[in-house]
């Protein structure tokens, strides 16, 4: 029998290309694992390998209804000449800490790293389910999942794909590689609101039981493309894998000598993932959960309560601006003691009160993880300082977790080998980044295209390609709508 997956809010099960296909439970739940399945090669040998085999083998303990040739296949679609850099998740030491560089994709931030896959998974997943209504993908955007899901689904036969991002809540950068995305099965909204408002629109209109039939009747379902979807996590667990045993390879760190890995954290996939690795066996010792202004997850590391009930703060690193960490739900779910009625009950009390407390027990379990945040200021010291005294250049989020790591080792002593997630390239948000180095930079008469020429110019880094095809490139996409307005934008593109 291979690994089932489960509601979080229900007894529900599906298999892997079940759960992939659907992205959210009827009930409104995530998938997850039933167990986690422990790792089957040592980290000597996995440190021998390609990233692509790495991923093969992380990937098929967990995706087990895929036989090896179909999920070798989706590997061998994504991780190619699409990536900037041959071994896909580069280490760069700077400091004493390790930067897992994962911006080296399409869209030159890590949600390549799996967005580059879930097409190939999903479209596999359709023909094992015999699916034969056009797959409709629905997602929300904090600025990079859009643009990542876009570019690996644009004219992919059998399906459309619909994105909603906060129109005032992205970097320059961001929106116009959003709004010059061609392909005719894909459509970009921008709507009057913040992320948060984005997100719970899509989710409801997952869990409108009256539009799905609609859509079934015109020939299509939703899947989705966010986080929320287990096809985007399982990639995730892969470079946190590689990262380990990379440094093991060189000799940088020890048999079976720990680390620490720092997360800039948002919606809570990517240091989930690094927590179902470490389950699996991989030898981590605290996951550092960076937060920015938004420090929701912090105060939850913190006092054990989650309280959106807050003034949602736009910041210099847009991805993380959010209130309902959506992955989180997951983690619920497993210190709860898989309990799906206890995790449907605190997610009752998120969506009706804005608010819950988990018990004093599920606190304890919450061990492996350190919260910090930094406020901006901190950012753009942090950026500044790393590139005066090492000339590397990182992006706001990057420098999010690099300035908590700091005060984390300042509070700890902690000397443990790290690894930070870098997240995105400082091309990406160029005039923060710009800024931060020289406040000059920020005056009105540097264009963005200015700043990234700049950038390259004294980091000594090629402008990447992402950014140059956009530097001309027509805007396509001019739809905007209120956040109560979504299902009527959805249903005119689909003709329903």
């Amino acid at each position: 029998m291979g690994l089932l997956y489960k509601s979080t809010r229900s007894g529900r099960t599906a298999s892997a290309s079940e759960a992939i296909l659907k992205g959210l439970s009827e009930d409104g739940g995530l998938f997850v694992p039933e167990t986690i399945p422990a790792l089957d090669k040592a980290p000597e040998e996995l440190g021998k390998m390609s990233y692509q085999e790495v991923a093969y083998e992380v990937m098929k303990l967990f995706l087990t209804d895929f036989t090896e040739e179909e999920l070798k296949s989706c590997i061998a679609g994504a991780y190619d000449e699409k990536f900037d850099t041959e071994v896909i998740a580069p280490l760069v030491e700077a400091e004493g800490v390790w930067y897992l560089e994962l911006f080296h994709g399409k869209t030159i931030a890590f949600k390549d790293m799996a967005l580059s896959i879930l097409p190939y998974l999903m479209i596999t997943a359709a023909k094992k389910n015999h699916v034969d209504r056009e797959i409709v993908i629905l997602t929300a955007t904090s600025g990079d999942t859009g643009k990542a899901a876009m570019a690996g689904f644009a004219d992919v036969p059998g399906t459309k794909i619909i994105v909603f991002y906060p129109k005032n809540g992205v970097s320059p950068i961001q929106e116009k590689q959003m709004l010059t995305q061609k392909g005719d099965n894909v459509l970009v909204v921008g709507i009057h609101g913040n992320f948060d408002d984005a997100q719970t629109g899509v989710k409801k209109l997952f869990s409108d039981r009256g539009l799905e039939k609609e859509m079934l009747d015109a020939g299509y379902q939703f899947s989705s493309a966010n986080s929320i979807n287990i096809g985007r996590l399982v990639p995730q667990i892969v470079y946190y894998v590689y990262a380990y045993s990379r440094l093991l390879t060189e000799g940088r760190i020890g048999d079976a000598e720990k680390i620490n890995v720092v997360v800039p954290t948002g919606n809570f996939g990517n240091i989930l993932a690094a927590y179902y690795a470490k389950q699996m066996g991989l030898p981590i010792a605290k996951l550092i959960c960076a937060s920015n202004e938004n420090k929701v997850l912090f105060d939850f590391f913190s006092t054990g309560e989650y309280d959106k009930n807050r003034e949602f703060v736009l910041t210099s690193s847009p991805s993380m601006d959010i209130l309902i960490s959506s992955n989180l739900e997951r983690l619920i779910y497993h210190i709860s003691g898989d309990d799906p009625v206890k995790t449907a009950q605190l997610m009752e009390a998120l969506a009706r009160d804005g608010h819950y407390e988990i018990t004093e027990g599920m606190r304890q379990k919450l061990s492996d993880f350190y919260g910090g945040y930094a406020e901006e200021q901190e950012t753009f010291d942090k950026i500044r300082s790393l590139y005066e005294d090492t000339g590397y250049v990182i992006d706001t989020h990057t420098a999010v977790a690099a300035a908590v790591y700091d005060r984390y080792r300042e509070e700890t002593d902690d000397r443990t080998p790290t690894v930070i997630a870098s997240t995105a390239s400082p091309f990406k948000f160029a005039r923060s980044v710009m800024t931060a180095i020289d406040p000059g930079y920020g005056d009105a008469d540097w264009d963005d295209f200015s700043l990234v020429d700049e950038l390259s110019r004294i980091a000594n880094v090629k402008v990447p390609a992402a950014v140059e095809e956009i530097r001309t490139a027509p805007i396509l996409h001019h739809t905007e709508c209120g956040k109560d307005e979504m299902e009527a934008v959805v249903k005119k593109f689909l003709g329903i």
